[in-house]
């Protein structure tokens, strides 16, 4: 058969240049039929640990590919589909980080709504690895089956609480609006390719330096349609309608590894396709990306004031950090790039942590996300409400923290390449985001609602906990000595 088709040849697979990929969808694999073929109940908790143990597997794997890349250089495989590098490296890393705070944080929410099982954790792998094939995609058919893989496991997610309809409206208006956007990219695909004869971005970067386009409107089209289709996963204005109420339908802690997953996975594939493939069209993409950096920043800021439900307020504050991203993508250095890779990977950290604690204070039923419900809290558990204090300040920008980091970094590299307003439009947004931010800290250290009101303390199981540790630390420690992060993130731009 491979004779008659002529001229098809079977590429070299270089399994462990993709091994993180595999080992998070081989423990998928194996979790599901495990858990298909036994009739017996399996100990509470073993799935959330597995996921996590999977995760440090792929961490591990990550660390180990890029000193491989720091031996043998930036490199390509499986017939140039898959790139190599530190940048990709980068994403692994923080993909395979919000795997594991993303099951420690779910293993008690599902145990407490009478959802405990492996589906939940399944789904959150196989997305992870979608997420992942998006960082390390060389070409725009793989960009868009991991954006695929990703999008679907994410919509079952979403709606993975059947129990409540606001789940279910939640996952419905994701699909929905999810299959809109991946019809757009790969729209975006089909004309890239019709302009330049390639997907492989490589190769598309190599035809834009070889020959001059006297009329090039169809690949304009096709960037335009691509940047469309990434925004909406990064949920950058206006492609952001889906993420207040997906947000707010979806179960907590989905939300939260929505928030970290989605946004990076995004990110890495728009940042990897501006730079590598359309890095010589910078003049035609740029204004694009500042125009939407700047209405993000707006929108994001200006709607989260008025927000009363938390998860809405997050929802909007995580559209306002996606425009702090593009801020340093707008700015189309290296310095800018690398402001952006730190910002994604700080903003996991304190992402997860927050919605670790909404799952706390959203009790059994998962439906106490008033901001009222958050006076007092420092009363009932101080310790809870010292780090949801430390999270959301550090959102907001405080200095000492990573956020304050990852916000000065944008803003620099949008001054060097003299992009003024925009960076004061930054400044402004971050000062609009400090006041909802402090609301809601005022809240938890006001004085409690009458005892009719209140509902009983809030516990703090263990998986919840190490999470709050390990955000707490991560946003303290690296934002008095952000060295290592810096020069991780450095490093990525270099090797890209």
């Amino acid at each position: 058969m491979i004779a008659a088709i002529g001229g098809f040849v079977v590429p070299h697979i270089e399994y462990t240049a993709i091994l993180p990929e595999l080992i998070l969808l081989g423990v998928a694999i194996i979790v599901m039929t495990v858990a298909s073929l036994s009739s017996r109940p399996f100990p509470a908790g073993l799935w959330a640990g597995v996921t996590a143990a999977a995760g440090a597997a792929s961490l591990g794997a990550a660390w180990y590919m890029s000193n491989q890349v720091n031996s043998r250089g930036p490199h390509t495989t499986i017939a140039g589909a898959i790139a190599v590098d530190g940048y990709s490296e980068f994403f692994l890393v923080v993909l395979s980080i919000a795997v594991i705070l993303g099951a420690l944080v779910a293993d008690n929410f599902l145990r407490r709504e009478g959802l405990d099982g492996p589906e939940f954790y399944v789904l959150a792998m196989v997305s992870a690895a979608g997420a992942m094939f998006m960082s390390v995609a060389n070409d725009l058919i793989v960009v868009f089956l991991g954006l695929e893989t990703l999008s679907i496991a994410l919509y079952v997610l979403a709606g993975y609480n059947a129990r409540r309809r606001e789940s279910h409206e939640a996952a419905l208006k994701y699909f929905v609006l999810g299959s809109f956007s991946s019809a757009i990219f790969l729209y975006g695909v089909a004309l890239t390719y019709g302009a330049t004869g390639s997907t492989n971005l490589a190769r598309i970067g190599a035809f834009l330096a070889g020959n001059v386009l006297v009329s090039n409107g169809v690949l304009l089209g096709g960037l335009a349609l691509l940047i469309v289709g990434l925004g909406f996963k990064v949920a950058a204005v206006p492609f952001h309608s889906w993420s207040p109420d997906v947000y707010q339908g979806s179960p907590t802690p989905v939300t939260g590894y929505m928030a970290a997953a989605a946004k990076a996975a995004g990110f890495a594939g728009l940042l990897r396709v501006l730079f590598s493939a359309f890095g010589l069209m910078r003049a035609d993409w740029q204004p694009i990306i500042t125009v939407l950096a700047a209405v993000t920043l707006v929108v994001g800021a200006v709607l989260a004031v008025v927000q009363t439900d938390i998860k809405r307020l997050l929802a909007y504050s995580s559209i306002n950090h996606a425009g702090f991203v593009l801020v340093g993508l707008a700015a189309a250095s290296a310095a800018g790039l690398s402001g952006s890779l730190f910002y994604l990977l700080v903003y996991t950290f304190m992402v997860i942590g927050s919605f670790g604690v909404v799952t706390l204070v959203g009790r059994t039923g998962d439906a106490r996300h008033r901001l009222d419900d958050y006076r007092g809290l420092a009363r009932e558990r101080p310790i809870v409400a010292a780090v949801f204090a430390l999270l959301l300040l550090a959102q907001a920008g405080v200095p000492f923290t990573t956020g304050f980091l990852g916000k000065f970094y944008v803003i620099a590299a949008a001054v060097d390449a003299r992009s003024y307003p925009l960076a004061i439009l930054a400044i402004l947004s971050a000062v609009v985001g400090a006041f909802y931010y402090l609301r809601v800290v005022l809240l938890m250290y006001s004085d409690p609602l009458p005892a009719a009101g209140r509902a009983e303390g809030v516990a703090l199981p263990p998986g919840t906990a190490l999470v709050l540790v390990l955000a707490s630390l991560f946003t303290v420690a690296f934002g008095l000595v952000p060295g290592p992060i810096v020069d991780f993130a450095h490093r990525a731009t270099l090797l890209f």
